[in-house]
């Protein structure tokens, strides 16, 4: 990462198949790129369900930003907002990476991030927090929002 060029610079990215770190150049993030391991794209145009076996590699690990949906099955504006949230996972990615992450099944990273009403959505850049909003919103403000918190890294 020794040069500021977003189109040459090398980035980590962890694949939503197998959690492989892959070194992908930035200008090919655009070209959907491979994972070096196990062949699927890199980019799938849908959310990532994250749970404690993947959340590190791709909230720490990887290089690209992640928007996490912090969510339970038995919260009616959460499954609401769902269809909106993964409509936006293809207007976002190569950018951002979108995952969902259950608060009843993963009540330990819920509590690490002090989810205190859901849905919550949380921007992480290589393991920090960079912004939050809690409330559900439609395709339109999702978008919005990731871009304003993008444009604050």
């Amino acid at each position: 990462m020794a040069t500021t060029d977003s189109a040459t610079r090398s980035l980590v990215i962890s694949c939503p198949t197998d959690g492989a770190l892959n070194r992908v150049p930035g200008g090919r993030l655009g070209q959907n790129p491979k994972c070096g391991k196990c062949g699927h794209p890199l980019f799938q145009s849908r959310t990532l369900v994250l749970d404690s076996a993947n959340f590190d590699l791709h909230a720490s690990r990887s290089d690209l930003p992640l928007v996490i949906d912090f969510w339970a099955g038995w919260c009616q504006p959460c499954r609401m907002m769902s269809p909106a949230f993964e409509a936006a996972a293809a207007l976002l990615e190569p950018r951002v990476r979108l995952g969902k992450l259950d608060t009843e099944a993963e009540q330990a990273i819920a509590a690490r991030y002090r989810i205190q009403g859901i849905p919550c959505l949380i921007m992480i850049s290589k393991g920090r927090e960079i912004a939050r909003t809690a409330g559900a919103m439609m395709t339109a403000g999702i978008v919005k929002w990731v871009e304003q918190a993008l444009a604050s890294i």
